[in-house]
């Protein structure tokens, strides 16, 4: 198992502070999440009805032609890799290590880039991008991007992009074209609208990659609760603009913060700011001696922070003082 944001567990154990006492940056996630409706006792009482109408409204939110709900982006993540024939692969890095780990379990094998010029990419049946980038925020453009599909497409091959964190920049968004033979596109409701606990996921994609991931996944991908709390949310334009101002607002917060303590971002998204430091590794365990969990990536030594709770702003500031 990859370590990932979140790991609080284990940071609990390290350190010896309960649960409840953390401050958890360390997952990008949303700390306002989409208000949860009361689930009704029939919708517990029966199977998931895939006549919901959530395809529908999800197609109307990301302006596609067809998609797949999946538990979690992760799930197709997963499945993707079994469809092809061994291949060569190309990913960017620093970039999101489940793309990579579900591919080399399958004996595809994977190399790394980081600039779509690079050799790799131009040697390479399928390329894995994160868009915006995770961890580093880097941004491509959708001509980019579908100037890249169309290299690929040509010649058999796939390019897949994860927008985990594209709700606030929709603009940059590439899911419209995801009807296109070669192209995936990975969605979810787990950062944005801070669902991650309902584990909603979309594979975005033709209609029959769509039915081979479906045969490969079986019925029944999400629960009933999680598609009518999901169906919700998509519709609730009015929650979505208030929240990306809102949003907004809180990460220029977070780099003004970080930035007055030597710990400027390189990058950032609506969601999470990333900075890189040679004390990647002191800044994490000063905090976390406090009760702040911060995402640590030590290969190129960063540290990625999350945006928190109204209430732990002053908490955050005094840590960062102390050191």
């Amino acid at each position: 198992m990859l370590e990932h944001g979140g790991n609080l567990s284990l940071a609990s154990k390290m350190y010896g502070i309960p649960l409840a006492d953390w401050l958890d940056l360390s997952t990008g996630i949303n700390p306002d999440n989409y208000p949860v409706t009361v689930v009704p006792d029939a919708v517990w009482q029966r199977l998931p009805d895939n006549d919901d109408d959530l395809i529908k409204s999800a197609c109307s939110y990301y302006g596609c032609q067809s998609l797949l709900p999946t538990a979690g982006s992760q799930a197709a993540l997963q499945v993707l890799p079994r469809l092809r024939p061994v291949c060569k692969v190309a990913m960017l890095n620093p970039m999101y290590r489940e793309h990579a780990h579900a591919w080399q379990r399958q004996g595809h094998a994977v190399s790394s880039f980081t600039s779509l010029a690079d050799t790799s990419v131009a040697q390479a049946d399928v390329v894995l991008i994160c868009n915006p980038n995770n961890p580093t925020a880097r941004l491509f453009t959708p001509m980019e991007l579908l100037d890249l599909h169309n290299h690929l497409r040509r010649r058999g091959g796939w390019l897949i992009v994860d927008e985990a964190f594209m709700d606030t920049t929709p603009e940059y968004s590439i899911a419209q074209h995801a009807h296109l033979e070669g192209l995936f596109v990975l969605r979810s409701l787990g950062k944005f609208f801070g669902l991650a606990g309902a584990r909603v996921g979309f594979l975005l994609a033709e209609d029959s990659q769509l039915a081979r991931v479906q045969e490969e996944l079986g019925p029944w991908t999400l629960t009933g609760a999680s598609r009518l709390i999901a169906k919700q949310a998509l519709l609730d334009k009015a929650w979505q603009d208030k929240t990306r101002l809102a949003l907004a607002h809180k990460s220029q917060r977070l780099v003004a913060l970080l930035s007055e303590h030597h710990l400027a971002p390189q990058a950032g998204t609506a969601l999470f700011q990333y900075t890189p430091t040679a004390k990647a590794i002191q800044w994490q365990h000063h905090l976390a001696t406090r009760g702040i969990w911060v995402r640590l990536f030590t290969d190129t030594p960063a540290l990625r922070f999350g945006l928190p709770h109204e209430n732990g702003w002053g908490r955050l500031e005094e840590a960062l003082k102390t050191l």
